[in-house]
């Protein structure tokens, strides 16, 4: 069982099984079980999920993929996407001697679209997107380490703008 629905029915059992105490217990107490059952049931959203690749291309070089595959409706924002707006999709790469990075992160082709709300253009991608980072090796097995931050938004909605961290063997 999920520890929320716990929580759920723990309170729910304390309502049921001790009306009086539940009433007069004040509008603090009675506001605060309340949002634990409304917390408890609600759902995480995580329309985007992560996967990582590294593809050799040489004995000296190779491509990092960071793929995005979001959910049917929403859409992250491309790397490119000017200041003023919504959060752009940033990938910063941990520091190594192991390798140096070969100019910036490439991605696909965005979707412009005039947004009232921002007052501008926005560069969007959707459904699943394929990042890619070239790297020189300065040795020939590593780990290429760092964060991904982004933004994630529907037409009607966006949530707050998340980062992860990553790990790539290269081999």
């Amino acid at each position: 069982m999920k520890p929320g629905m716990l929580l759920l029915m723990t309170a729910w059992r304390w309502i049921r099984l001790s009306p009086w105490k539940w009433l007069n217990c004040g509008i603090t107490r009675r506001l605060q079980i309340g949002l634990i059952a409304v917390s408890a049931n609600a759902q995480i959203q995580k329309p985007v999920a992560w996967s990582y690749a590294a593809k050799k291309v040489s004995s000296t070089e190779a491509i990092i993929f960071l793929k995005a595959t979001i959910d049917n409706g929403w859409h992250i924002y491309s790397t490119g996407q000017k200041d003023g707006g919504p959060e752009k999709t940033e990938f910063k790469f941990a520091p190594s001697k192991e390798y140096a990075l070969i100019g910036k992160v490439t991605e696909p082709k965005a979707i412009k679209k005039y947004e009232e709300v921002f007052e501008m253009d926005v560069f969007y991608l959707e459904r699943s997107v394929v990042f890619q980072q070239r790297i020189k090796l300065n040795k020939s097995v590593t780990v290429v380490k760092g964060k991904v931050s982004f933004m994630v938004c529907t037409d009607k909605e966006c949530l707050p703008a998340s980062e992860l961290e990553f790990n790539v063997p290269v081999k």
